[in-house]
C-alpha cells in the first residue's frame, strides 16, 4: 500500500476557454510538511479547491488515504480527515468561540462512522482545541473581540478541530507581524508534530523556508519546481517565475 496520503494525478481544471490547471502531478506523504508557492495567478487555490471539493469537473485523479475522492462532496471530503483554513477567516460570528470549535466535532468528527461523541466530551475536546492554539482564555468571547493573529488561530482550530489527517493551511500569516508569523509557524510544527500533514499556502518566503520539508512551485497552472527548499529557491525558473529574478 503506498505511503502516500495524498495523491494528484494529472489534475487539469478549466474555466471556459482558460488553463487554470494543466496536468499537475503530487505525492504528499503522510506527516509531511509541505510549502506550496507561486505568483497569484499561478493556480495555487484553484488546486486546493479541486483537492478540498468546493470546484468540480476536473480532470485527472486525486486520491486521499488511498480512495478515489473523485466525486466527493467538501463535507464527505472533510469527514474523510481533509480540512483546511481559509485565508480570510470565516468564523460564525454569532457564536461564541467555543461554539465555533464544536462545529465541526459535531458535524464533521461526531458525524463519522462508528464515532460517537457525548456533549461533555465535546466541551472537552473544544477546550483541547483552544489550549492548543493559545485561545483556552477566549472561549466565552466572539470573533470580534479577537485580534487579527487571534483571529488566524482559531481559523486553524476550527480546521484542526475536525481531527484531520491532512490540513491544508491557505494564507494563514498574511498581514501579520514578523512576531506573530513566528506563531503561526511554531503553531503549525507543534499540529504536525502531532502527526497532522500539513500543506501550507503562503507569499511569505521566511515563514515557507522555515515550515517546509518540502517545496512544491506552481507557475501559470503547472508545476515547475518540487523538492528541498534550498535547492528549489536556486532553480532558475523559480527565481524568474517567482522571485523575479
Amino acid at each position: 500500500m503506498s505511503a502516500n496520503l495524498l495523491e494528484v494525478e494529472s489534475l487539469g481544471k478549466r474555466f471556459g476557454g482558460f488553463i487554470a490547471l494543466d496536468g499537475i502531478d503530487l505525492a504528499v506523504a503522510a506527516g509531511e510538511r509541505v510549502g506550496l508557492i507561486g505568483p497569484n495567478g499561478s493556480g495555487k487555490s484553484t488546486l486546493v479547491n479541486c483537492l478540498c471539493g468546493a470546484l468540480g469537473n476536473y480532470t485527472g485523479a486525486v486520491r486521499f488515504d488511498g480512495r478515489n475522492i473523485g466525486g466527493l462532496s467538501a463535507h464527505q471530503r472533510t469527514r474523510l480527515g481533509m480540512a483546511r483554513s481559509f485565508q480570510l477567516p470565516r468564523p460564525f460570528a454569532s457564536m461564541t468561540v467555543a461554539d465555533n470549535i464544536r462545529v465541526p466535532l459535531v458535524y464533521a468528527v461526531a458525524a463519522r462512522s462508528g464515532v460517537h461523541m457525548t456533549n461533555e466530551q465535546i466541551v472537552t475536546r473544544s477546550a483541547e482545541m483552544l489550549a492548543l492554539v493559545g485561545l483556552a482564555d477566549k472561549a466565552r468571547q466572539f470573533p470580534r473581540d479577537l485580534t487579527q493573529v487571534e483571529m488566524r488561530k482559531l481559523e486553524l482550530a476550527r480546521a484542526m478541530a475536525a481531527e484531520p489527517k491532512l490540513l491544508i493551511a491557505d494564507e494563514a500569516m498574511a498581514g501579520l507581524s514578523h512576531s506573530e508569523v513566528e506563531d503561526i509557524v511554531a503553531l503549525l510544527i507543534r499540529l504536525n508534530q502531532r502527526g497532522i500533514t500539513v500543506i501550507l499556502i503562503e507569499h511569505i518566503m521566511r515563514a515557507v523556508m522555515t515550515f517546509s520539508q518540502r517545496l512544491v512551485v506552481l507557475v501559470s497552472g503547472k508545476k515547475i519546481a518540487d523538492g528541498k527548499p534550498d535547492e528549489v529557491i536556486r532553480n532558475q525558473e523559480v527565481e524568474r517565475a517567482y522571485l523575479g529574478q
